[in-house]
């Protein structure tokens, strides 16, 4: 059973308080239970907030542990002086000495896109989730040299997801193509990717991992047996060794650990935070 309750609080999305603060709770060996309370944009839930808080305070016999990214002064106010939990106000604790240092007052502003219809860069990035997902699993060859990276590999070794990842987080544009048996029968990348070789990224993965992940698709087949996924591991990297194509393992690596890997090699000129 959880030992401890952390609150994120925001009068956003909670997102940024819910990453920073599960990123300091994670050097820690605890187990917290997680309670993210977005939106807080008014004194009155505000107050609900408090309220929740100091209630599990009460039953837990613990101070809740407070990650605040609140830009809202009469909200935050409340917080801070109801509030019967640990509080650590990130914003509070980064932006102001900023603001020392810059000489220049933040925009206070309510999480990353003030507006979004009016934003370029949420644009951009919707764009680019709507390239991805068009350009995923080799679906079109249509545009690929508007590709930011093409990921290639076999089959369920990450395409998809560092592809979406990478579109989502980074506004790239990120096609995925599969490596199949006849690729390897021809020792040829597929034609459609040829012209884009410099974009071209590859994943591979351990073999008892992808069957693993195959049996779980289609349990005891050959496209998941162990023989069979190590003729296609075998043959992929081969291929991307013949073809000069940048390459890494997936096997023990998250998502954000690849897509960082690959943002460094490719260092695309245009890339969103």
């Amino acid at each position: 059973m959880p030992t401890r309750t952390a609150f994120f609080l925001s009068d956003g999305t909670g997102i940024t308080a819910e990453t920073f603060g599960n990123a300091i709770l994670n050097q820690f060996e605890i187990d917290m239970r997680r309670v993210r309370l977005p939106f807080l944009d008014s004194v009155d839930k505000a107050h609900q907030a408090v309220r929740q808080i100091n209630h599990t305070a009460e039953v837990e016999g613990k101070r809740p542990l407070v990650f605040a990214t609140v830009v809202n002064m009469d909200v935050l106010a409340v917080v801070k002086a109801h509030c019967n939990g640990m509080m650590l106000d990130m914003f509070g604790t980064f932006v102001e000495p900023l603001e020392d240092e810059l000489g220049i007052k933040s925009n206070h502003r309510v999480g990353r896109f003030s507006d979004a219809s009016k934003s370029k860069e949420y644009n951009d990035r919707i764009e680019a989730i709507n390239f991805s997902l068009m350009h995923d699993d080799g679906q079109s060859h249509k545009d690929l040299a508007g590709s930011d990276v093409i990921l290639v590999g076999v089959s369920r070794s990450g395409k998809t997801p560092t592809s979406l990842y990478l579109a989502m987080q980074h506004g790239l544009k990120a096609s995925n193509y599969p490596l199949i048996p006849e690729d390897f029968d021809r020792r040829k990348l597929p034609p459609a990717l040829v012209p884009h070789r410099k974009k071209i990224f590859g994943l591979t993965i351990a073999p008892e991992r992808l069957s693993e992940i195959r049996n779980e698709r289609r349990p005891n087949s050959r496209y998941a047996s162990l023989e069979n996924c190590r003729a296609e591991v075998n043959e992929a990297e081969a291929m991307m060794r013949r073809e000069g194509i940048r390459w890494l393992s997936t096997t023990t690596k998250s998502i954000e650990e690849i897509a960082t890997t690959i943002l460094q090699e490719i260092r695309p000129e245009r890339l969103a935070y």
